[in-house]
């Protein structure tokens, strides 16, 4: 199973942490209880605070932790929570927790920061050069604090070398999904979210922000394509359009975006125009024809056919095992009278 840690902080939002517990808890779990199947737990989550101290959040609710820093198990995911707002007091407090940080990344664990505490994950060094979201009310503080960082607080989530960060405190709930499809696959994080009455888990070109897929290289300038097309990809695309904005001859470029992403630039666009689809099926109840047109096809048949070629089932049969119920869209939606 998937090792996750929970970082617990003073002063923090309790729902930062544990949201992200219930989403890992029930991933495999849940759905497959209500399906009548055996669960199967993909994540094996855990609590932990410095010195394993209890921590009293910022609304009056005390956590106990399972674990101080030095008896966490070996992790493969590590989550920070949120602290305060106030930056300079939160970072003083904390110094125990970023030579931690650093071991456990070096270590090959993914570490991520929820909402203001992104900046914990800042000052420990593992945002330098890379870019990163966080809460927009403490977005001036961190970049006055870490000039290193490419703060971008309009993104939901951020991803770069092993590192994430969430931006706002129910963002939490995102990153936890993310993270289940990154680790498990799209059915499961699809099951977690269904089961929890939560929208699925947003492909990073409609709506997640975070880098796309495939971006973990060194080429900048195949980068700058990558980010084009997630503005882009559902209008006409032509390979000399991409090449432009990479400053390279067409054959140059195709050469070039294949070795760092394993795609040729044609196939990668139908990825992310597939992947958006997956989305609206999902979550939406336009048509089939509608949702071709919207994510860039002209010809429903072509879509149908590329649609089965990447998921291994057509759009109306996908739809019927992964899009929400009437009843439970407006659960979401219009949010349960009982809640």
């Amino acid at each position: 199973m998937i090792q996750v840690t929970v970082i617990l902080v003073e002063g923090g939002m309790p729902s930062t942490a544990i949201a992200p517990l219930e989403v890992f808890s029930t991933a495999g779990v849940l759905w497959n209880q209500m399906q009548g199947r055996p669960p199967a737990p993909r994540f094996d989550a855990c609590t932990a605070s410095h010195g394993g101290a209890s921590v009293q959040t910022g609304v009056g609710l005390r956590l106990e932790p399972e674990y101080a820093l030095d008896e966490v198990p070996a992790a493969d995911v590590v989550i920070v929570s949120a602290m305060g707002a106030d930056i300079e007091t939160a970072v003083a407090a904390n110094a125990a927790l970023y030579p931690w940080l650093r071991q456990q990344h070096a270590n090959g664990a993914t570490v991520a920061g929820v909402c203001a505490g992104a900046a914990l994950v800042a000052e420990a060094g593992l945002l330098d050069g890379r870019r990163a979201t966080t809460h927009w009310g403490v977005a001036t503080a961190c970049r006055q604090r870490y000039p290193a960082v490419d703060w971008q607080p309009e993104r939901i989530i951020t991803e770069s070398g092993r590192v994430l960060c969430s931006g706002g405190v129910y963002a939490s709930i995102d990153l936890g999904l993310y993270l289940v499809e990154k680790l498990c696959g799209h059915n499961v994080a699809v099951e977690t979210a269904r089961a929890l009455l939560l929208d699925t888990p947003r492909p990073w070109q409609s709506g997640y922000d975070a880098e796309p897929p495939k971006s973990t290289h060194d080429d900048p300038r195949i980068r700058i394509v990558q980010d084009w097309l997630f503005h882009n990809f559902r209008n006409p695309v032509r390979l000399a359009t991409l090449a432009g904005q990479a400053g390279m001859s067409s054959r140059t470029f195709a050469r070039r975006f294949r070795l760092a992403t394993g795609d040729t630039p044609v196939a990668y666009l139908h990825r992310l125009r597939i992947n958006a689809a997956r989305h609206l099926l999902e979550n939406e109840t336009q048509s089939v024809q509608a949702i071709c047109r919207a994510v860039g096809y002209d010809d429903p048949a072509y879509f149908r056919r590329l649609f089965r070629r990447h998921t291994g089932t057509s759009p109306r049969a996908y739809r019927e095992r992964f899009g929400v119920p009437s009843t439970g869209k407006l659960a979401i939606q219009g949010r349960s009278p009982h809640r």
